[in-house]
């Protein structure tokens, strides 16, 4: 009964693209590494690493050394997601690639008459995205992805070309940042009868970093909200980190407006260009928990 009702979570409304405020393709709501999730996953502001090329692109040009990352999401019941990112300088830009597999393992196939399942299937998402950021003023930065995005659903399947755009203004005063962004634009080719609906979202949050000498420790903390275009959802986000020591960081976030989940924590540890990082995500309805794990390296 659980793999049923996460199917119909990720996967209905994209059959059902049509239907008021709908929206498919759900695996591009997915949080682009443990630091960010851990911390409400609003991402759009607070970044300074490969993972800004998921929530606000124009941040990679805060990126200074070459990185590598792999992170796996284990969320409700069966639902999984691997995403690799990468991150390098070119002709004086910096330049990301992100890809994600998201997957949904031995989804019943029963007829209306029957309690025994004929089959079983597995339903597969994924994206391959390239994004890069410019700074158009000493401060301000703009920054684009673009993202092909396919979706696999027994016998039906779907693709396109998805684009985000997004800007970041560093330092209104000294450690307050702006940033911004607009994601999902595009469009997909038909799931079988109809027209999948990307989740097309805009983001806007601020971020504030100071430090604590008596702890030998940096915070961060950030705030923002999360609009949901084609629907009515809009979300409160705020979340925070303390980093002691250039060494370990604790983490906790908060999410509102979602029916099965709110609070995020998670923590960090760096060690010689190695992140390791880690968040956790309580869900109601008992749907358990996800769990997210990355590993991160920084080329010196």
């Amino acid at each position: 009964m659980k793999k049923i009702l996460v199917l119909v979570l990720i996967s209905a409304t994209s059959i059902f693209a049509q239907s008021a405020g709908s929206s498919g393709v759900s695996f591009l709501k997915n949080g682009f590494g443990a630091r960010n999730v851990a911390m409400s996953d609003l991402g759009v502001v607070g970044v300074n690493d490969l993972t800004a090329l998921n929530y606000n692109p124009a941040l990679l040009v805060d990126s200074q050394n070459p990185q590598i990352m792999l992170t796996h999401i284990q969320s409700i019941q069966d639902m999984s997601t691997q995403l690799v990112g990468a991150s390098f300088s070119l002709f004086g830009l910096p330049f990301a690639f992100g890809f994600n597999n998201t997957s949904v393992s031995d989804i019943e196939v029963r007829t209306i008459a029957s309690d025994v399942p004929q089959s079983t299937f597995n339903a597969h998402y994924m994206f391959g995205s390239i994004s890069t950021g410019i700074n158009v003023l000493e401060n301000i930065s703009f920054g684009i992805t673009a993202k092909y995005v396919y979706e696999n659903l027994l016998s039906d399947e779907s693709s396109g070309y998805v684009f985000d755009f997004g800007v970041s203004y560093k330092n209104i005063i000294e450690g307050l940042n702006f940033g911004a962004s607009l994601k999902n634009i595009g469009s997909l080719s038909e799931l079988r009868n109809e027209v999948t609906k990307l989740p097309t979202d805009f983001r806007a949050g601020a971020s504030y970093n100071f430090n604590l000498q008596e702890i030998n420790s940096v915070v961060s903390v950030i705030g923002g909200v999360q609009k949901y275009i084609d629907t009515d959802e809009t979300h409160a986000h705020a979340g925070g980190e303390v980093f002691y020591d250039n060494l370990i960081a604790i983490r906790m976030g908060y999410m509102s407006g979602y029916e099965a989940k709110g609070l995020t924590a998670g923590l960090g540890v760096y060690w010689q260009g190695i992140n390791f990082d880690y968040a956790f995500t309580p869900y109601s309805y008992g749907l358990g928990a996800g769990h997210t794990i990355s590993l991160m390296y920084t080329f010196n």
